[in-house]
């Protein structure tokens, strides 16, 4: 009875908590200990997370000219696609499926299990088996409210976004009233250079860009937002602000309250925190921090769904998936695709392998997509952008971001190695199949399997162009 396509839902407040959301996740409560063992010292973890914070803005002013200039949803995949081409394009979409999101999903899921089972069997840890059941419900409860509706989600990650940056300042206060009343024991010889080893800081570096992870999420639902060319550079400017402060503070109480050497012992920081700042709220803060885990979660899916939406209009991913349900006007092939290698990534993984592993990948597009801003300004000279960065910025992001996986090679081999051989087993699925039915315009050999699958999960072709 009317039109089947994603409507513009996505409000400037939505926008706001979508990458509050995103960003204050998993990463805050588990990447302290990563970038501290890495980094070496108290202080050098410090500069380690503002400049993450610096470069996550840098990136973030990059997408937003990006979501200004193209108009489409789909995140670092369109801006790759009308910037670079195809192939590089479908590389990091082959990669983003097998190896980035299952992977950084997976995390954010044992982050979930594990702080939502902390309280039920402190002071000792949970088993292991529980939480990664624990885990797996959380992420099809989110997988499921995604399916039935956009509003509900969207209403879900407002709220969340509130939880978690209660959580955080539940954390930042005690830390705060310690330090000023003179607790500053554990800053002494905070720039310890002994302890300093050059080539792990790229892995302090992706620990910390891991918790800052979701300035780029507003990109991948261009096409829903009100008002993009204005709502975009605000949400983007103003969330990452608040994180870099909410980080920075945040950080600075662990080591106020905890010092070095409990950060590193403690296989959930956050709480080990509470546990010495105020027993009062053992039971709480746990709680918060899973339900901001359940926040990333819905964020990654949300967005990433899209992704898949767009790649399968643009005829580089089977064409279900570039169908929405006929009711919930959701992408509900989309959504769905996800599971079953998150499923068997939280059965099998270990989170800090898992956090090196998805990102090589991860970074190395990200650098490619900023790239293909450089290169789509000088293609497209006469193209007015409402938003426009200094060029030195997306320079600068580009060749950090290069550099930092070129340098990951020597930190983590094993890890990054497999990472790569991901992104290039991409290359003969390409030509193979992508390549070969483009320029061909033969019928996709699974066209009566998607015929029947659209029949059963009630799903249709949009019907207008929302870009």
């Amino acid at each position: 009875e009317e039109a089947v396509f994603l409507r513009k839902k996505i409000t400037l407040v939505r926008a706001f908590s979508l990458l509050i959301g995103s960003m204050v996740g998993s990463g805050i409560f588990i990447s302290p200990k990563g970038v501290l063992k890495n980094s070496g010292s108290v202080g050098f973890s410090l500069v380690v997370w503002f400049a993450c914070g610096l470069l996550s803005m840098f990136g973030a002013l990059c997408y937003a000219e990006l979501g200004t200039r193209i108009t489409k949803s789909g995140g670092h995949y369109i801006y790759i696609l009308e910037t670079l081409g195809p192939l590089p394009s479908f590389l990091f979409l082959w990669a983003e499926f097998f190896a980035i999101r299952p992977a950084n999903s997976a995390v954010v899921s044992l982050a979930f299990g594990r702080y939502m089972l902390e309280p039920f069997f402190a002071p000792c840890a949970a088993p292991v088996p529980a939480v990664k059941l624990v885990s797996l419900l959380g992420y099809y409860m989110v997988l499921t409210l995604n399916s039935w509706s956009v509003t509900w989600s969207a209403r879900l990650q407002t709220a969340l976004s509130v939880i978690k940056l209660l959580a955080l300042a539940l954390i930042i206060v005690p830390g705060m009233i310690l330090l000023a009343q003179g607790h500053t024991e554990n800053f002494q010889d905070a720039f310890d250079r002994q302890s300093l080893v050059l080539d792990k800081l790229p892995l302090a570096f992706y620990a910390g860009m891991f918790a800052y992870s979701g300035w780029f999420q507003a990109s991948f639902v261009r096409e829903e937002l009100i008002r993009p060319e204005r709502n975009i550079p605000l949400a983007v400017i103003v969330s990452v602000i608040t994180v870099i402060v909410g980080y920075m503070l945040t950080n600075v109480s662990y080591y106020t309250v905890l010092g070095t050497q409990d950060v590193l012992a403690s296989p959930a920081v956050a709480v080990s925190f509470v546990q010495r700042a105020f027993k009062s709220l053992i039971s709480v803060v746990p709680v918060l921090v899973a339900l901001s885990c359940f926040g990333t979660l819905n964020g990654g899916i949300f967005t990433f769904s899209r992704t898949l939406f767009v790649a399968s209009r643009e005829g580089q991913w089977p064409p279900l998936f570039s169908m929405i349900h006929i009711r919930r006007h959701t992408p509900l092939p989309a959504v769905m695709l996800m599971f079953p290698l998150v499923t068997a990534m939280v059965c099998i993984g270990d989170i800090y392998h898992l956090m090196n592993f998805f990102s090589f990948s991860r970074w190395l597009f990200i650098g490619l997509a900023t790239l293909g801003l450089i290169v789509h300004r000088h293609r497209h000279p006469e193209l007015h952008s409402p938003f426009k960065v200094p060029l030195f910025i997306p320079v600068s992001f580009t060749i950090i971001c290069l550099f930092t996986v070129a340098m990951s090679f020597y930190s983590d081999p094993v890890n990054i190695s497999i990472g790569c051989t991901t992104v290039l087993s991409g290359f003969p699925v390409y030509y193979l199949i992508i390549h070969r039915q483009t320029s061909s315009r033969c019928r996709s050999p699974f066209y009566y399997l998607t015929h029947k699958l659209q029949l059963l999960l009630e799903v249709v072709q949009q019907e207008i162009k929302t870009y």
